[in-house]
């Protein structure tokens, strides 16, 4: 008896952890609009700590450095807010504009196409592709980025309280937790990474945005800034990014330009993007987080599903806390193996055992006697 016990427990336990994993995130969707706002504040606040720490070192008091932090946010939110909101606005209204010279150049490939020995109908080009239907899509796509960048002073009052609680948090874990210098090495190893990644991505996502900017604005396509701003955000959604964000520019330029032009624009995107993504990225970012690219792919899928456009920015970050959580169990360390690229990797950085150990108030006492 007690044998098959042992036997099938193990995949008894199996089944109760994927009804768990399917439990939590059958719950993280419905629940997707409280989340979301959530986990992007988790994320700013995790950008914003090294200029906390910063600031506190050189003798800034904590109160004062996190409002000199929050009042950059808010300014660069409102900024951000008044450009996107400004573009959309424009765009929207001369979207009636755009679609019908969308629809006239689409019937001027008629000739070129019969020429090719393809006969096809206006009736039938614009059935298979309607031009309505696509700058529908294109305006449905920036109204969600603007409804997205409304929940930003949300977020930013989120981020205030995120780092309002840094400067306890690890008193709170140590009281907290059996083995809370364990635990602050793991969340500091975390930290690292993640601002690594984010840093360096936003560095190259905020060059990458600028020089699409410079390269639109010289062509003449209408909205330089706004086309600038989605290529620097959608540089963050790893793989397929870059594609969506030049599909909506690409398509403008059709409009506004003509084919040639549009040809153009998007050799410009192709060519920053192999740049940057191809030359630069890798020079920074080494081998990255040590995810496997299938497992990019697929989380990239994942989270795009459970939060949207949210979590396709967020799906990188996302997979990285999945990996560090099993690293952390022996049992569960194989699926940490699983999800990386195959290369065992040092440690970012070294477990600062004795920085832990000055941090608590035992330690200080015996530092000042």
């Amino acid at each position: 008896m007690s044998d098959s016990f042992h036997i099938k427990a193990p995949g008894l336990a199996w089944l109760l952890g994927l009804a768990t994993v399917i439990i939590i995130l059958a719950g993280l969707k419905s629940a997707e609009a409280i989340v979301i706002p959530i986990m992007l504040a988790l994320f700013i606040g995790i950008i914003c700590t090294p200029p906390l720490h910063f600031l506190t070192r050189h003798k800034v008091p904590p109160i004062l450095a996190i409002l000199i932090i929050v009042t950059f946010l808010v300014v660069f939110g409102g900024l951000l807010g008044m450009v996107v909101t400004t573009a959309i606005d424009s765009f929207i209204n001369r979207l009636p504009d755009y679609q019908q010279r969308l629809e006239a150049e689409m019937i001027g490939l008629l000739p070129a196409l019969e020429r090719l020995g393809v006969p096809v109908s206006s009736k039938q080009l614009l059935t298979h592709f309607n031009p309505s239907q696509v700058m529908d899509w294109v305006a449905k796509a920036l109204t969600n980025l603007g409804s997205l960048l409304t929940n930003l002073f949300l977020i930013i009052f989120i981020v205030i309280f995120l780092l309002l609680e840094e400067a306890t948090f690890s008193q709170k874990l140590r009281q907290a937790l059996p083995d809370a210098e364990k635990s602050l090495r793991n969340a500091s190893q975390f930290v690292v990474q993640v601002n690594k990644y984010l840093v360096i991505k936003s560095t190259i996502s905020l060059v990458t945005g600028c020089l699409i900017a410079l390269w639109v604005g010289f062509l003449g396509l209408d909205f330089p800034l706004l086309w600038g701003l989605i290529a620097m955000l959608m540089n963050f959604i790893p793989n397929v990014g870059s594609i969506l964000a030049a599909i909506p520019a690409v398509l403008l330029a059709i409009v506004q330009l003509g084919f040639p032009q549009a040809g153009v624009v998007a050799g410009g995107y192709l060519a920053v993007n192999m740049v940057m993504g191809n030359l630069v990225e890798p020079r920074f970012m080494g081998k990255g987080l040590g995810l496997s690219p299938l497992v990019v792919f697929l989380s990239l899928i994942l989270w795009g599903w459970l939060f949207g456009a949210a979590g396709m920015f967020l799906s990188i970050p996302l997979t990285m806390i999945a990996k560090i959580a099993l690293e952390q169990t022996p049992s569960t360390q194989w699926l940490a193996v699983m999800l990386g690229n195959g290369v065992v990797e040092e440690p970012l950085i070294e477990p600062p055992t004795e920085k832990l150990a000055l941090r608590s108030p035992e330690a200080k006492l015996e530092k000042n006697h």
